[in-house]
């Protein structure tokens, strides 16, 4: 059995999942075409939208001046507006255009690697570059869930929304396990929309509606799946089984909603 755990190696390892098979091995991945219309976010916008689900209003842009186009129509610089590269991995290129990132007040308030800049300084970075497809978006204000999934060709058999309480370079460090019914039933939609398999990631946003937008989908066990441990649930050993072909409905332990949790790093000494 070969459970992935990193995006890049999913487009992969899905179109060769017969041949791992020829030699006794299964892959714990969904198949390649739903598969690569998840990872790449302006299909998945495109796809969602289509199909009536709702999602934040979005443009393409291919240079800086379609970015800076967009921005605009979007309202900057009055508004905060969110970039990021239609195929990507683990937020890199993601970025928050917003006009006060650029003040005397963030340069010493703001830490490095902040994700905010201001638009001018992107089209500097650009300027005269060739750049892959990205989506210029309306940026979502609200607080953001995770939700960790388990799903049979798209139908949910356990959805557990967690809401992302701190973050560490896009990684949930703190958090606390919600029944949150408007989430569970976007994600629904989307995964049964989306026609995956398997373990998935989903992430949500609150917009300035006070409705809940989707971020992106990771179609993989997500690298905070390990905290639904804390409850019970073995996210990794639930997804080989059932791609063993077990029936694991019955072998889903009820979750223990309003549970929080907290990562943190360990000091280790030792002499050379």
């Amino acid at each position: 059995m070969l459970l992935p755990l990193v995006t890049r190696e999913l487009e992969v390892l899905a179109p060769n999942k017969d041949r791992f098979l020829e030699i006794g091995t299964r892959i714990v991945v969904s198949d390649a075409q739903q598969l690569h219309a998840a990872n790449d976010k302006l299909q998945l916008m495109q796809k969602l939208k289509q199909a009536g689900i709702p999602v934040a209003e979005f443009y393409t842009a291919t240079s800086a001046s379609e970015i800076a186009e967009h921005a605009r129509k979007l309202g900057y610089p009055n508004k905060k507006v969110c970039i990021k590269p239609a195929l990507s991995n683990g937020s890199r290129g993601m970025r928050i255009l917003d006009a006060g990132a650029g003040s005397f007040e963030a340069f010493f308030e703001q830490k490095s690697g902040n994700t905010h800049t201001t638009l001018e300084s992107i089209l500097k970075l650009f300027v005269d570059k060739p750049l892959p497809t990205m989506l210029v978006m309306e940026y979502l204000p609200g607080e953001e869930y995770t939700v960790d999934a388990l799903l049979d060709n798209g139908e949910p058999l356990l959805l557990l929304p967690r809401k992302r309480i701190t973050m560490n370079n896009g990684i949930s460090v703190a958090g606390i396990f919600e029944e949150n019914r408007e989430i569970m039933d976007y994600a629904t939609r989307v995964f049964r929309c989306m026609k995956l398999h398997g373990p998935n990631g989903l992430q949500v946003k609150r917009g300035e509606d006070g409705k809940f937008y989707i971020l992106e989908i990771n179609p993989r066990l997500q690298g905070s799946t390990t905290t639904a441990m804390g409850m019970g649930i073995n996210l990794p050993v639930l997804s080989i089984k059932q791609a063993m072909g077990e029936d694991i409905k019955t072998r889903i332990p009820q979750p223990q909603w309003g549970l929080r949790f907290v990562r943190y790093y360990e000091d280790a000494f030792f002499n050379q």
